[in-house]
C-alpha cells in the first residue's frame, strides 16, 4: 500500500563530517537530523549498516544482523566515560574522503579499547542494559562474535579456509573456541551493544522530530559472513563449502559484462521447508531498526541471475526462480504487514511487476533514467501512481550535475529541457549550486503523486561527479564521499521546507521510541 506522503534525503552515515576519518552516529548525525527537521523532511534513508566486508561496500557485509563498528561514535563513548576524550580529539575532524584502511588502523582500536573499559568499569545500570542486550540478541549475537573473532584470528581468511573442524562447525571445536576466546568475545559483544544503543538513540532523536528512518536490505548476503558459516545448509555450496553458483545481473546499462556480485544463492527449497525462519528473523530485526525498508534487487525474489562460480564475469548466467509469493506470505503473517518498497530497476520482466503488485509493495522510479528512449518514460512523473517511491538518483548513479555535465547525451538534454524547462541553466560553482538541473529535478520529484520522494544529499547540495558515492563494477574507490558541515545552510533548509509545504509532503508525527536510555 502507498506510504503517507513524505519527502527526505538519502545520506549514508559514513558521509557525515565526524571525527576519525569516517561519518558515525555522533554529533554530526544529530546535527543532520536537526537539519532535516528544519527542512521539514520526514525521511532519512541510509544504506545497509552491517560490518564491512570486501571492498568496503555496505552491500557486502560479514553479517545480516550485526552493526558496523566504524559507525560507533567515539565522542559519545567519551561522554559515557568509556574512552579518554583526548584520544578522540587526537583523531582530528577533517572531511576528507574515507580512507578505510586508515580508519580501521586508527579508529577501530579505540572502539575496542572503549569496550574493554566498559566491561571493566560500567556502572550497574549500563551493565544491566548490556546484559539485557546480550540475552535478547543471543540468537544472532553469539554466532556473529565467534565468527568475527575467528576471522580476526585467521587474519581475515575466508571461513572455509579455516581448520576443517571450525569450517564444518564441529561441536567440540566450537566449544573449545568459545572457551579460549571468552574475553575477546565479550569485547565484541560490547562493541555490538555500543552500535545498537547509539543507533536506537539516534532513531529516538529522529522520531521526536517526526523523521522516519528508511533502511536498505540487500537480498543476498556475502559468502564470507557469519550467516553462511552458521547456516551452510541454506546456501548453494558444494562439498568443499565453496559456492556452486553466485549472484549478479546480466549485461546492462551499467556494465557490458554485467555484474558478478559473488554472493552465494539460496536453497529456497530448504528455506521453505524451514518456514523461511531465517528470513523472518532477518526482516523482524530490520523492522526493529528501521521504520521503512527498501528491498534491494527485488526482482531476485521472482527470478535471479545464476552464474556458475567458475565464470569470471556475469555474461554466462541464466535466470532461475526465486520464492515469489511464498516468502512474503510468511513475512506478512509474522510481521503483521510489509513496510517495504521495492528496488525494481534495470531489466524488469512483467512477472516481477505482477509479484510486486500482488503484494501491494510500491516500486521505484529514478528521474535521471527517464530521459532516454520512450521505454524510459516510466521514470517520469506523468506515469506515476501513489504506489511509487521517486528518487532523483541513487547511490549507484552519478550526481545529477555530474551526469548533466559529463555523460548526458544531447538527446537527453533536449528531453530534460522540454520536460522540466530551464534544464540548460547550470551552476558555475558546483559546491554551492542553488538551482539548475538538480533543483528542476527535485521540484519535479517532490510535486509528483509518488508517495515518497527521496533525494541524495549530493543533489540537494548541487555537487558534481567528485561527490559520486559508487560506480557499479568498479572494485576500488567507492563509498568514500563526505561533506562539510557548513554546507547545511539555513537558506537550504528553508528552500526544502517551502517545497515540502507546497507539495504537501510535510512530515507526520510518529510514536517516540519508548526506551528512555536510548535517548540519553
Amino acid at each position: 500500500m502507498p506510504f503517507p506522503r513524505a519527502s527526505g534525503i538519502l545520506l549514508h552515515p559514513t558521509s557525515l563530517p565526524s571525527r576519525g576519518g569516517v561519518g558515525d552516529f555522533g554529533p554530526s548525525a544529530y546535527a543532520f537530523a536537526d537539519f532535516l527537521a528544519s527542512a521539514r523532511q520526514g525521511l532519512w534513508q541510509v544504506l545497509p549498516l552491517g560490518p564491512l566486508g570486501y571492498g568496503a561496500s555496505p552491500y557486502s557485509s560479514t553479517s545480516a544482523f550485526a552493526g558496523n563498528p566504524l559507525l560507533i561514535s567515539l565522542e559519545r563513548l567519551a561522554d559515557r566515560g568509556w574512552i579518554d576524550r583526548a584520544k578522540v580529539d587526537a583523531l582530528g575532524s577533517g572531511v576528507e574522503p574515507v580512507d578505510y584502511l586508515s580508519v580501521f588502523h586508527h579508529k577501530l582500536p579505540l572502539v575496542f579499547e572503549a569496550a574493554r573499559n566498559f566491561l571493566r568499569s560500567a556502572a550497574p545500570n549500563a551493565r544491566s542494559r548490556y546484559e539485557s542486550f546480550c540475552r535478547q540478541n543471543q540468537w544472532w549475537l553469539d554466532d556473529f562474535v565467534l565468527f568475527d573473532g575467528l576471522r580476526a584470528h585467521f587474519h581475515l581468511e575466508t571461513w572455509n579456509r579455516w581448520p576443517r573442524e571450525l569450517t564444518h562447525r564441529d561441536p567440540v571445536a566450537i566449544e573449545k573456541a568459545h572457551a579460549e576466546m571468552i574475553d575477546e568475545l565479550d569485547v565484541r559483544r560490547a562493541v555490538q551493544f555500543f552500535f545498537f544503543e547509539q543507533w536506537q538513540a539516534l532513531r529516538a532523536y529522529c522520531a521526536q522530530r517526526s523523521i522516519r528512518v528508511v533502511g536498505d536490505i540487500a537480498i543476498f548476503v556475502s559468502f564470507d559472513s557469519a550467516d553462511v558459516w552458521t547456516h551452510p545448509d541454506l546456501f548453494r555450496l558444494n562439498s568443499e563449502l565453496d559456492p556452486e553458483v553466485v549472484a549478479g545481473v546480466p549485461p546492462d546499462f551499467f556494465s557490458k559484462n554485467g555484474q558478478r556480485w559473488g554472493n552465494p544463492l539460496y536453497r529456497w527449497d530448504v528455506m521453505k521447508e524451514k518456514g523461511y525462519a531465517w528470513w523472518i528473523d532477518r526482516m523482524r530485526w530490520a523492522t526493529h531498526n528501521f521504520d521503512y525498508i527498501r528491498l534491494d534487487h527485488f526482482r531476485g525474489f521472482s527470478q535471479c541471475w545464476e552464474i556458475p562460480a567458475s565464470e569470471p564475469t556475469a555474461i554466462h548466467g541464466r535466470w532461475v526462480d526465486g520464492p515469489k509469493d511464498d516468502l512474503f506470505v510468511k513475512l506478512r503473517e509474522a510481521l503483521g504487514g510489509l513496510p517495504f518498497f521495492a528496488e525494481d530497476l534495470g531489466y524488469i520482466t512483467p512477472d516481477v511487476h505482477e509479484l510486486r503488485e500482488r503484494l501491494k509493495i510500491p516500486g521505484m522510479a529514478v528521474l535521471q533514467f527517464g530521459f532516454g528512449n520512450v521505454g524510459a518514460h516510466t521514470h517520469l512523473p506523468h506515469t506515476f501512481t501513489t504506489e511509487k517511491v521517486v528518487y532523483t538518483g541513487t547511490h549507484d548513479n552519478d550526481t545529477l550535475l555530474g551526469w548533466w555535465e559529463s555523460s548526458a547525451t544531447d538527446y537527453e538534454r533536449q528531453q530534460v529541457e522540454a520536460y522540466l524547462g530551464g534544464g540548460k541553466d547550470r551552476c558555475e560553482d558546483h559546491d554551492r549550486c542553488d538551482d539548475g538541473v538538480n533543483w528542476a529535478m527535485i521540484r519535479a520529484a517532490s510535486s509528483s503523486v509518488a508517495s515518497l520522494c527521496v533525494v541524495p544529499m549530493q543533489d540537494v547540495l548541487g555537487l558534481g561527479s567528485d561527490a559520486r558515492m559508487n560506480v557499479p563494477s568498479r572494485e576500488h574507490g567507492n563509498w568514500r564521499w563526505r561533506f562539510a558541515a557548513e554546507l547545511l545552510r539555513p537558506e537550504l533548509a528553508k528552500k526544502l521546507a517551502t517545497l515540502a509545504e507546497v507539495s504537501d509532503r510535510l512530515p507526520q508525527p510518529l510514536p517516540a521510541v519508548a526506551n528512555e536510555e536510548w535517548a540519553a
